[in-house]
């Protein structure tokens, strides 16, 4: 991928300060991306690289955060809870590494999949091999019944506890300044 670097130290207005200025732009791509810093000792390309790791983290808690999902149906109330989520976010993002399709990707030397893309592959892939097998029953919509039922019991609905549905919420005509306030 051929990337066009240009750098400078400015004084940047809005800072009222002195910065180094990174201007970065991909093949393909229109608009550059700044980057500014503010350690004026620092090369071009040591500030490039400490970017790019920090990207990599970036990457990995927006993948997390959006596609894992672990404690969508349960919240972890403490730090422990939080914890186990991100163990158990790391050891699958740990087990993605091994996907056929990533494992190709690294050693072709080319970009790696993100974790989201990898695990709606890997769902689609179930969902394939769960049609494939059940068209291969003598009455598939027999089996699709049955296993529908089995699926009712994992996949429950679960009541809120933040609606108000059902509870005493007290008196609940208007007071007298609510009156007043529909009133004027």
């Amino acid at each position: 991928m051929k990337v066009t670097v240009s750098s400078a130290r400015l004084k940047v207005s809005s800072h009222s300060k002195k910065r180094f200025v990174i201007a970065l732009k991909y093949d393909g791509e229109n608009d550059y991306r700044y980057l500014v810093a503010t350690d004026l000792t620092w090369r071009t390309q040591d500030i490039i690289q400490a970017y790019t790791l920090r990207w990599l983290i970036e990457v990995f808690f927006e993948d997390w955060k959006l596609y894992e999902g672990w404690g969508r149906e349960a919240k972890q109330l403490d730090e422990e809870g939080s914890s186990r989520g991100l163990i158990l976010s790391l050891l699958f993002d740990h087990c993605l590494l091994l996907h056929p399709e990533q494992i190709a990707r690294i050693e072709s030397k080319l970009p790696a999949y993100t974790v989201g893309s990898l695990q709606r592959k890997s769902q689609m892939d179930v969902l394939l091999e769960f049609i494939t097998s059940l068209l291969e029953f003598p009455d598939p919509g027999d089996k699709l019944k049955e296993l529908g039922e089995l699926i009712k019991d994992v996949f429950q609905l679960m009541p809120s506890g933040k609606h108000m549905i059902g509870r005493d919420l007290g008196r609940l005509e208007p007071t007298a300044s609510l009156k007043y306030c529909s009133a004027g």
